[in-house]
Formats: structure tokens, C-alpha cells, sequence
């Protein structure tokens, strides 16, 4: 066991998905390439102008407080964050500070202090060449929702889990994209490391529990992010033996180099001098109808954690209610091929287990043909069954002709690949190629007989106990009969035989 404990609280920045910024009219396009195109007066700051908030944006962030099962505010309003920056025009950010919109709750275990709602800054963009910096105000005043976890996580690994998780809720909640690598969700991490404490000592005050808070400034991607926290608790830990103490204060992180890199001194929240912003009326949310709770709750779909405990309850295997959940093409195309079996939880698992298997190895070769280079999102697909190859009807008439044993579990692996090269029906596929299960027991009878009496020297393996030649017994039969043999029955014939 380590003499010191970690202690991790995350703050996470997510861009929200809506069709103008948080204040103004211009448009909220993250892919818009062109610099400084999405702008207006206001948000470049320009003197005299009024902010007018976003009401889909508090909205968003509303129904992630449900999610969450936060408090809502009843009361909120909007304040002045002033520091001075280059990508920042006013010299103040507008965000929240005493009452922000949403109070507690909690995810994969996780507390939440608060979530609140602010405007993006503007993109700094750094030429390597010149050494010259430009901005680009495109993203200047976008929405923003800001979380705060509590400093309750004690490993990177929890650390990406969570950050991961509130990804996930964000896109089904359709609050953020958040995808990393394109800035819209960014992650800071606050690491302290504590000595362990002997066995016996009282507990702590919550001021002397943690050691000194470092940050570790824009993380963009989760691997990233596991290296930083994983460096930063070594390097703590380091100093701390040596009789050194740990400066509070801001670290970037170097991929390159694998290594946190001193940055700033850590600012309070009194050097930031918050104050109501005086042309933002303050909101009594209970008031607006669209922002009442009862109304908000109505239009939360079906949440991660909600979809796994159905999953689990149908019987799916874990690994295969992950995909499912993380993966919503094929959650959403299981969800579609199983919607007439609600009574048969056989075939159920059946279809979950040829989705989950065999249909994802022929998906993710397709992927991999087109692409080299996959990234951390790839795979949760916009629409529900994008870059599905097969329709769920025709996949059920496949599954429907597994479970009435129609065709063996070879054949329907041999079908699903023809039917990928040719679109046809998969019973005319399985007509054409002879893939039905024509032989009857006597034709499986004979054709035993005759393999096992080929292979005298197999029999007295097996008869010693080696397993494996029953395998082979059974792949030389297959091949005989050409695939078309119930494997259940010859499986039985041939242990009966060699018995």
C-alpha cells in the first residue's frame, strides 16, 4: 500500500449544441473553418452592446442537472469573470458564480459540486514557423457548460471513467457532441497528494485531508489525460519525500515529453473579482415553463445508466450491453431486431450474441478497410443505425433461422458475409449456396461412420482423453456433409459412436 493518497476533482468545460451562441445571434458552428466568420458586435465586444441569454442553452444544461439528479436553481443570475487575456475582447468572462444553475448529484459514483453555465473564450492560434499568434473569434461566445466534481476521485483510471461517462450522458442527451479532439469538450484535472494517515488518528478536517491543489489545464483527449494525473501524483509524491513542499498552481501537459510543465500561479476565486453582470437580468427559473422541472423531465430520453440496467435485465452479457450502450448504432439496431421478441428471451440473447460478434467483426473490418487511423469517438454514430450493412428485418429472418434450426451457426456466418457482397434475402442466399440443414440423422449417422473409420488413430486419442479430437471428428463431418448438418446432432452422434 502506498504511503500517499491522491485526490482528484475534475472540472470539465463541454461546448452545448445549439444553433446560435450564448449571448447573440451568430451561429454556433464548430466546424466552420473560415477565421473570424461567425462573429457580430457582441461577441467581439464591441461598446454599447447588450447580451441577451440563450434560452436552449440553459435548457441543456437544466436537463443535465436532472440527469444528474441535481437541484435546479431556483434563483440564478450571471456575473463578470475579469482577467485579461488575448482571447478574451471584453477583459471579463460572462459565467456564474454564487448561483449557478445546477447543486449536487452525482455520476459513476462520482459527486457533483455544481454545474454552471458561461460563455467560450475565443482560439488563440499559434504559428510554429513565425512565432506569430492570430484569434479567432468563431468560438468566441459559444455556450458553455462547466461541471465540478467534488475531490472525491483517487486514481486516473476513476478520473477517465468519469470524464468518459459524462461524454457518453452529454451526446445522448443531445446537450454536446463533446467530441475531444475538436475542442468541445476540454477537461481540467486538480490533483493533491496527501501522506496516508496512521491507523487510529481521528479524521481529518476537509481542509487538512488534501494536499496541496495543482491543475492541470486543457487535457484534450482521455489517454492524455490518465498520463497527466498519473505523472503529476508521481511527481507530488517525489517532492514530498524529499521534505519539499508542492506549489499550488497551473500546469499544462507535453505529450511529447510526457511531462506536467509549470504554467502560472494558481488564482482564487477572489482574484477574479465577481460581480453581477448588470445588463443580464437575473432569472427565476420556476417561473419560465419550458425551465419548470416537471416539463424538463418529460424530455429526457432513456439515460446510459438507465439502458444498461434494462440490458442486464433482459439477460445480455455485460461486455455486450457496453457495446450496445456505448455504441448506439448497435444498441439502437438491437433494439430494432429484437422489438417483436419480447417473449422469446432465447432469442433475445441470440441475436444479441450474433450482433455483438459476428456482425461487429464485419463492421469494424469495413471501418478498418476505410480507415487506418481510428479515433477515441469513432463509433458513436449520429444516427441511429449508420453504417449498419444490413437491415434489422433482414436480420431477424437470419435469427429466426438459426433458433428454428433451419440453418447451422456456420451457415449463418457464411450468409452474413454473402449477404454483405450481394444485398440479396438471406433465405434466397441460403437456397442458392445450399446452406439449409438438409441431412438427416441416418445421412449424419453414415457419414460418422464412415470419417471414424478413417481415422483409427483419432479414435484412440480421443479414447485417451484428448478432447480436441472430438473437434476434429466434427470439423471432418461438417466438411463432408458440407455444412449443411445440425452440429447439436452430430456433436451426439459422434460421442455416441466413439463412446
Amino acid at each position: 500500500m502506498s504511503e500517499y493518497v491522491p485526490t482528484i476533482g475534475l472540472e470539465i468545460h463541454a461546448e452545448l449544441k445549439t444553433k446560435t451562441k450564448m449571448f447573440c445571434s451568430s451561429s454556433n458552428d464548430t466546424n466552420e473553418r473560415r477565421p473570424n466568420w461567425n462573429v457580430c458586435p457582441i461577441c467581439l465586444a464591441h461598446p454599447g452592446t447588450l447580451p441577451v441569454v440563450n434560452r436552449e442553452a440553459v435548457r441543456k444544461v437544466l436537463q443535465v442537472g436532472l440527469a444528474l439528479q441535481g437541484t435546479l436553481a431556483d434563483y440564478t443570475e450571471f456575473d463578470r469573470k475579469n482577467y485579461f487575456y488575448p482571447d478574451l475582447p471584453k477583459g471579463y468572462q460572462i459565467s456564474q458564480f454564487a448561483y449557478p444553475l445546477v447543486s449536487g448529484g452525482s455520476l459513476n459514483g462520482v459527486q457533483i459540486t455544481r454545474v454552471h453555465l458561461e460563455e467560450d473564450t475565443a482560439s488563440s492560434m499559434h504559428d510554429d514557423a513565425t512565432g506569430a499568434t492570430t484569434i479567432d473569434h468563431n468560438r468566441s461566445g459559444v455556450p458553455l457548460m462547466e461541471l465540478v466534481t467534488e475531490p472525491v476521485i483517487h486514481s486516473a483510471e476513476d478520473a477517465s471513467a468519469f470524464a468518459r461517462e459524462l461524454q457518453l450522458l452529454l451526446r445522448y442527451l443531445g446537450a454536446s457532441e463533446a467530441n475531444m479532439e475538436k475542442g468541445e469538450m476540454r477537461v481540467e484535472a486538480n490533483v493533491s497528494v496527501q501522506p496516508r494517515r496512521p491507523e487510529g488518528v481521528g479524521e481529518p478536517t476537509k481542509a487538512s485531508a488534501l494536499g496541496t491543489k495543482v491543475e492541470i489545464k486543457n487535457l484534450n483527449s482521455f489517454r492524455a489525460m490518465e498520463r497527466a494525473v498519473e505523472y503529476e501524483i508521481k511527481r507530488q509524491q517525489e517532492l514530498l519525500e524529499r521534505g519539499e513542499e508542492v506549489a499550488q498552481e497551473t500546469r499544462g501537459w507535453n505529450d511529447t515529453t510526457s511531462a506536467t510543465f509549470s504554467q502560472r500561479v494558481k488564482e482564487g476565486s477572489a482574484d477574479y473579482r465577481y460581480f453581477p453582470d448588470p445588463d443580464i437580468p437575473s432569472l427565476k427559473l420556476p417561473e419560465i415553463h419550458e425551465f419548470d422541472t416537471t416539463v424538463l423531465r418529460k424530455t429526457l430520453p432513456e439515460l446510459p445508466s438507465e439502458r444498461r440496467k434494462r440490458y442486464v435485465e433482459m439477460g445480455v452479457k455485460s461486455e455486450d450491453t457496453e457495446l450496445y450502450v456505448r455504441d448506439r448504432r448497435f444498441g439502437d439496431f438491437f433494439e430494432q431486431v429484437i422489438e417483436s421478441y419480447s417473449a422469446n428471451a432465447k432469442e433475445i440473447l441470440l441475436a444479441s450474441n450474433y450482433i455483438a460478434n459476428d456482425l461487429v467483426k464485419v463492421i469494424r473490418d469495413m471501418e478498418g478497410r476505410d480507415s487506418e487511423h481510428q479515433s477515441e469517438t469513432m463509433g458513436l454514430a449520429s444516427s441511429p443505425v449508420d453504417g449498419i450493412p444490413i437491415s434489422p428485418e433482414y436480420f431477424r429472418m437470419l435469427i429466426e433461422m438459426i433458433f428454428s434450426g433451419k440453418i447451422s451457426s456456420r451457415s449463418a456466418k457464411d450468409i452474413l458475409s454473402l449477404f454483405i457482397a450481394t444485398k440479396k434475402n438471406p433465405e434466397e442466399i441460403a437456397k442458392e449456396n445450399g446452406l439449409f440443414l438438409t441431412n438427416t440423422v441416418s445421412d449424419i449417422e453414415a457419414v460418422a461412420s464412415e470419417i471414424i473409420g478413417k481415422y483409427p488413430n483419432v479414435v484412440a486419442d480421443y479414447r485417451a482423453g484428448k478432447a480436441a479430437s472430438l473437434e476434429y471428428f466434427i470439423g471432418q463431418c461438417m466438411k463432408s456433409l458440407k455444412g449443411a448438418a445440425d452440429p447439436v446432432v452430430l456433436r451426439e452422434v459422434l460421442i455416441r459412436r466413439l463412446s
